[in-house]
């Protein structure tokens, strides 16, 4: 995972120097998320989870490829997770928060021409994330676990806590807003995740299990340059 992360990071520096040339601005970005984790339980049925609050801060870059066009990558950590309601995990049922705690890289196609005073914003496109930490408060226990982020676990692993999630994620982003002057923006996002979150146990999937990162918010943005 650690060599997947410094590959992503050269790959977008490596896209800001080819670019050089053109007057690349950077910004500050941070907001609220409520995310959600959809999809099915190892038996087939529905995910009954619900929103759980979470943000997202870091930076981004905007670089011109066109006119009233961007390339935007960023590098922003990224807060997410779910209550969960019935929870099933390999044969237990949790209710609760979950928290899961990524580091993640966007790479978003941005549009923004001139609307009125300000500029408006509209974007999409893919990001990775890498799992690096979590919790889970579960109301019908005690016991709070930490969040670990593994390919594939033993069984003898989930002796120390249930809740194992794949180390990657990926999926889609879309968002509009709108630059208010050369500086100050605000946009609402949404993001859906398109890879499996949950482990495979020893080799083996759980099932028609398929969990997946889901969420929209709110955020602001501040041009450096």
């Amino acid at each position: 995972m650690k060599k997947i992360l410094t590959l992503s990071i050269a790959f977008l520096f490596g896209i800001i120097m080819v670019n050089a040339q053109n007057p690349v601005s950077f910004g500050i970005r941070a907001g609220i998320n409520f995310q959600n984790i959809n999809g099915k339980e190892s038996n087939g049925s529905k995910l009954q989870n619900g929103l759980t609050t979470g943000f997202n801060a870091g930076v981004t870059a905007d670089i011109p490829i066109g006119v009233d066009f961007y390339l935007q990558p960023g590098i922003l950590y990224s807060l997410k997770g779910a209550k969960l309601k019935n929870y099933e995990y390999w044969g237990t049922r949790f209710n609760g928060d979950l928290k899961l705690s990524y580091i993640e890289i966007p790479l978003n196609l941005l549009y923004k021409p001139v609307l009125g005073k300000g500029k408006l914003l509209v974007g999409f496109g893919p990001y990775v994330a890498f799992g690096i930490g979590g919790k889970a408060d579960l109301t019908n226990s005690s016991k709070k676990y930490d969040v670990k982020f593994k390919k594939d676990v033993s069984l003898s692993d989930l002796a120390t806590t249930p809740f194992y999630y794949k180390p990657l994620d990926a999926g889609a982003n879309i968002f509009v807003g709108y630059q208010f002057n050369k500086k100050f923006s605000v946009q609402l996002n949404s993001q859906l995740g398109l890879l499996k979150l949950n482990s495979t146990i020893d080799g083996a999937e759980q099932g028609d299990a398929a969990h997946k990162n889901t969420g929209f918010g709110v955020s602001m943005g501040y041009r450096l340059k």
